[in-house]
C-alpha cells in the first residue's frame, strides 16, 4: 500500500478518524449531499484533516529512517566534526611541558606508524616527548584527507611562557609523516593561519571555555556544537566546563577525556560519539 493514510481518507472509517481527532463532529458526519452548504464544510474539513494526517506520517517517516541514515553516513565516514581541537600534554603527546629542562633542540627518528622513517621524539635535556599513538594515527588520517574541510587546533593551557615556548617547539619538530610536521598540519588545515591557543597568559587563562574556545570560535568561525575535543582532564575538568559553557543551536562541544593520552580507541570513540550528536539533532 503505497499511501494508507490518503487511501484511508477515500473510506467511510476516515470519517470516524476525523470525529476522534476532534476535526469533525459527530452530527456533521451524517450530513447528506442535498445539503450543499454543510457539505462544503464538511469535505473542506475532511481534506484539511488528511492533509494533516499525511503531514503527520511524513514526519514520522523522515524521524524513523534518520537512524538507518546516519549508520549509513558513518560507514561512508561522512558525518565527523567541522574542527577537532586536541590538548597537548598528557593528550597529544606524552609529557608535561612544564616539567621539561629545555627548549627541545635535538630529534630522535624513527618508524611512524608504517609510513616511513622519520622524527617521532623531541629531546628537552634527557627527556623525549613523543606523540601518542592514537595521535599519530589521527593526524595522520587528517593529512591523508579522510576527513575533508575538518579544521584542527591545539588548546593547552600550559602554565608558564616557558612550557609554552617548550610546547609550540615540539609542534615543530614531531612529524606526522616524513617531512611533514605537527605545526605542518596545524596551518595546513587553517590555511596557514595559526589559530592555535597555548598558554594562560592573557588574553588567554586557565579555563578553556572562558577563554581558548571563544577565541577560537572567532578566529575559525566553526560554531561550537560542531567541534570536538580532546584532553586528558588530570588536572581539571576541561572537558565538562567546555561542554557545558560552550554551546551553541542547542548544543555543546562534544568532548573526549583521554587520562590515559589519546588511545586509537579514544579517537574512534570521540568521531562516533560527535556523529551521534549530531543525529539526535536531526532526529529534533
Amino acid at each position: 500500500i503505497e499511501d494508507p493514510v490518503g487511501r484511508a481518507c477515500m473510506h467511510t472509517t476516515s470519517v470516524w478518524a476525523l470525529i476522534l481527532i476532534g476535526s469533525l463532529s459527530p452530527a456533521a458526519a451524517y450530513l447528506t449531499p442535498n445539503q450543499p452548504a454543510a457539505g462544503a464544510l464538511f469535505r473542506g474539513r475532511a481534506l484539511s484533516s488528511c492533509e494533516r494526517l499525511r503531514g503527520g506520517a511524513a514526519v514520522a517517516r523522515r524521524q524513523a529512517g534518520a537512524p538507518a541514515r546516519l549508520a549509513a553516513r558513518m560507514a561512508l565516514g561522512e558525518m565527523y566534526p567541522e574542527m577537532c581541537v586536541f590538548d597537548l600534554d598528557a593528550c597529544l603527546w606524552d609529557k608535561e611541558m612544564f616539567e621539561m629542562s629545555h627548549v627541545p633542540t635535538e630529534t630522535v627518528s624513527g618508524d611512524l606508524n608504517g609510513r616511513g622513517a622519520g622524527v617521532v621524539g623531541a629531546m628537552s635535556g634527557r627527556a623525549k616527548i613523543s606523540l601518542h599513538k592514537g595521535a599519530l594515527i589521527a593526524l595522520q588520517e587528517v593529512h591523508d584527507g579522510k576527513y575533508p574541510g575538518m579544521k584542527i587546533a591545539a588548546a593547552s593551557s600550559a602554565d608558564t611562557p616557558f612550557a609554552v615556548k617548550v610546547g609550540r617547539q615540539t609542534l615543530k619538530m614531531l612529524e606526522v609523516v616524513p617531512g611533514v610536521t605537527v605545526w605542518d598540519l596545524l596551518l595546513r588545515e587553517n590555511r596557514g593561519k595559526d589559530v592555535n591557543q597555548i598558554g594562560r597568559s592573557p588574553p588567554l587563562s586557565s579555563d578553556k571555555s572562558k577563554t581558548h574556545f571563544p577565541i577560537l570560535r572567532e578566529a575559525t568561525g566553526v560554531p561550537y556544537d560542531r567541534q570536538l575535543f580532546f584532553d586528558d582532564c588530570n588536572w581539571g575538568d576541561h572537558c565538562g566546563k567546555v561542554e557545558r559553557a560552550c554551546t551553541e543551536n542547542g548544543q555543546g562541544v562534544v568532548t573526549v577525556r583521554t587520562p590515559n593520552g589519546l588511545r586509537e580507541e579514544d579517537w574512534r570513540e570521540g568521531l562516533r560519539k560527535y556523529a551521534l550528536s549530531r543525529t539526535q539533532a536531526v532526529v529534533r
